[in-house]
């Protein structure tokens, strides 16, 4: 993608995470859970190794970890308490991102993704209506995609922006996946759980001003990779199934001389000077890294949300991409997996202003 390309663009991106950092309480809460002293003990040579350093909960860290907490009162929180606390928790977390943008005035398109719960009227019409939005502005929900809904959000952004002519597209996401943590005793299940976490971002696009221009959409399913990531809607929340395997079928995908050339547009990965990979864990990134022989410093912003933040499923890749928006670089891609073995992402480009 060259620079300076005219489209619609991010003009701006902000984020919000609730106060409480939960990574210790959690790394000694699944010491306690797993019995067996040999899985606790590899889960905490894994955690480790995860590149996390802190992760955060709308549930807190004392009152829901601990005894008498949601997940420690015996029997454990039913979907129906779970989604009773999304509808409390969710709309106040997205609406902390979106006031941290520098300007929601005329907004005419609202897209609104999120995995982790299901409530109407929906987020969307809750946070339009706290904003004062008018009403008839056009509203999306994109949900239960998983990772790869911030890039389908904001890729649905442009598509608007470009659609509407003098379209101010708002793009929210918000995710609170500690609300389905499993009480099991299962050192993967333990273990895919603690890469997550909570948060919620938003962004701006539009025809007009600065940003980093969405350019062509970036899909793939890998075959054969249909069990290796599944979200299950259960009697005790939504049940997460992140096979140790992902890694392994991500790289063998990459390998793919048809699908690498077209992630890069033809061209040689050391012609993109921004990575905006979805960290869905420490392993992903390294076999992106290994994929297109990055250099260490490539993927800086995705390691630093990782270690900082966790994997807040779809929120996690605009947390990225706002730290990657001041570099205004050039040429950059966005990837983001998730469910199916599935990638989502596109290319991008810093504009000055030229119009869509």
């Amino acid at each position: 993608m060259p620079a300076q390309i005219p489209g619609a663009r991010i003009n701006a991106i902000a984020s919000a995470c609730p106060t409480q950092d939960v990574e210790e309480t959690y790394r000694r809460w699944a010491g306690e859970i797993l019995t067996d002293k040999r899985d606790a003990k590899l889960f905490d040579r894994m955690a480790e190794r995860s590149g996390i350093e802190h992760r955060w909960s709308v549930l807190g860290e004392a009152a829901d970890l601990s005894p008498g907490g949601v997940y420690s009162s015996g029997a454990s929180p039913t979907t129906a308490q779970r989604m009773a606390i999304y509808a409390r928790e969710a709309p106040p977390l997205a609406l902390a991102a979106i006031r941290k943008l520098p300007d929601i005035d005329g907004v005419t398109h609202l897209v609104l993704a999120s995995c982790t719960g299901f409530i109407a009227p929906g987020v969307d019409q809750i946070i339009a209506r706290e904003l004062g939005l008018a009403g008839d502005v056009e509203r999306t929900l994109i949900g239960f995609m998983g990772c790869y809904a911030g890039a389908t959000a904001l890729r649905t952004g442009g598509h608007l922006a470009r659609a509407n002519p003098g379209a101010k597209v708002l793009v929210v996401t918000v995710e609170l996946c500690s609300l389905h943590l499993q009480q099991e005793a299962d050192l993967e299940a333990t273990l895919a759980m603690a890469q997550f976490s909570d948060g919620a971002a938003a962004a701006i696009i539009s025809c007009e001003g600065p940003g980093l221009a969405i350019g062509e959409g970036l899909s793939a399913t890998l075959q054969e990779s249909s069990d290796l990531i599944t979200w299950t809607i259960g009697d005790t929340g939504f049940l997460m199934n992140l096979s140790g395997a992902v890694p392994r079928r991500l790289s063998q995908a990459l390998a793919d001389p048809d699908l690498a050339s077209r992630i890069v547009d033809g061209g040689e990965a050391a012609d993109i000077d921004a990575w905006a990979v979805h960290p869905g864990g420490a392993s992903i990134l390294d076999a992106v890294e290994r994929a297109f022989d990055l250099p260490a410093q490539a993927l800086t912003e995705s390691r630093a949300v990782l270690r900082n933040y966790g994997n807040m499923s779809s929120s996690t890749v605009l947390f990225v991409l706002e730290q990657v928006l001041p570099r205004h670089p050039d040429r950059g891609v966005v990837l983001a997996f998730g469910p199916g073995l599935a990638m989502e992402g596109f290319r991008f480009g810093w504009t000055d202003g030229d119009a869509c």
